[in-house]
């Protein structure tokens, strides 16, 4: 309770433990943009066979945040490349940066950079930094790549309920299940893999993960995907509105500008966008592709059981021509697709 009072009176002065949550996030060989957050709370655990009861408080604990603002940290890059940045008012820190330095020197097989970060801001007498350093990694793109895939989280690889009345279905998975327990949609893992591998079989390919989740679940998303075996790829989700958020909303949606950042980060490389029929995936998809009509390869939408979103996608996809649009049942379908117009083996 005397913590959660601090927080609402704006003190920071007697902090518990620091920890700094680094989100998987992607650059070129001389820009590097990596997001965090700096909070005073303790580390998510996660259990592969919770109680009914630990997953009803980590779903508190995902959302029950201690902001830390203003907190200086430290980042380290190979070749001993130090810069430092501050976190805004909800913890968020971001490194927007141009360096001299070519970082696709220090890449994996798979084009991952590892960094460190250190947190430099005052600690009081029984403050506890969690992890020292904490480390992180961000997605450099071979050049051999032969294309990218953007793709759609919730009921695209992951059954979500955002259709069902009232959304109860929504809640009950993403807040009341373990991330163990959720289930890919079928076939997703395999489709994903061999996209990645594409035809030259050296997974090359990046792959980027989208949803309107907020950055509070991305530990929760990205045990998901990891633990499913999804390729690995930066996952980018947006900030958390509250009914008295007053800042400015974004012009544009959350997914349709990330996927613009991304094709102008990379403007050599042409992808493929995949989604679902559920929400809004077609309008932004169909956008983009109009928007970029010679790098965009095909659209994927998965098929949702429900009317009148169906007839709605439909009657998009039907009047545009400047990309193909695949509505698809199934990854069965897609793979077919796929492999007939030379993306996979």
């Amino acid at each position: 309770m005397k913590k959660r009072i601090r927080k609402l009176a704006g003190r920071y002065k007697m902090l518990d433990q620091i920890l700094i949550t680094l989100y998987r996030s992607y650059g070129t060989h001389s820009h590097l943009y990596i997001l965090g957050r700096v909070l005073d709370n303790e580390a998510l655990q996660i259990a592969k066979d919770p109680s009914f009861f630990k997953t009803i408080r980590n779903t508190w604990k995902q959302f029950d945040t201690f902001e830390v603002p203003d907190a200086e940290v430290e980042l380290v890059l190979p070749g001993k490349i130090i810069a430092t940045t501050k976190s805004g008012p909800e913890g968020y820190f971001l490194f927007d940066d141009v360096l001299d330095q070519n970082l696709a020197e220090h890449a994996d097989e798979e084009g991952w950079v590892d960094f460190k970060l250190f947190y430099r801001g005052p600690l009081g007498k029984r403050t506890e930094v969690l992890e020292e350093p904490f480390t992180g990694s961000f997605l450099i793109p071979d050049p051999e790549a032969e294309f990218g895939v953007i793709s759609d989280i919730d009921d695209t690889i992951l059954h979500t309920g955002v259709t069902s009345f009232l959304k109860w279905r929504l809640l009950k998975n993403s807040l009341l299940t373990n991330a163990y327990q959720r289930i890919p949609l079928k076939g997703a893992p395999g489709f994903y893999k061999k996209l990645h591998l594409g035809t030259s079989g050296k997974n090359k390919n990046p792959m980027f993960y989208l949803s309107n989740s907020p950055w509070n679940l991305y530990e929760y998303l990205k045990l998901f995907l990891d633990h499913n075996q999804f390729p690995k790829g930066p996952i980018l989700l947006r900030n958390f509105r509250t009914p008295f958020d007053r800042s400015l909303k974004p012009e544009k949606p959350h997914k349709q500008k990330e996927i613009a950042n991304i094709l102008k980060t990379y403007p050599s490389l042409n992808f493929i966008l995949i989604g679902d029929s559920g929400e809004h995936d077609a309008s932004i998809y169909t956008d983009i592709a109009a928007q970029y009509p010679d790098r965009i390869l095909a659209i994927y939408l998965r098929s949702v059981k429900h009317r009148r979103q169906m007839q709605r996608v439909q009657s998009i996809i039907d009047n545009f021509e400047t990309t193909e649009v695949l509505m698809v049942e199934s990854s069965k379908q897609a793979v077919e697709h796929a492999r007939e117009n030379g993306f996979i083996k």
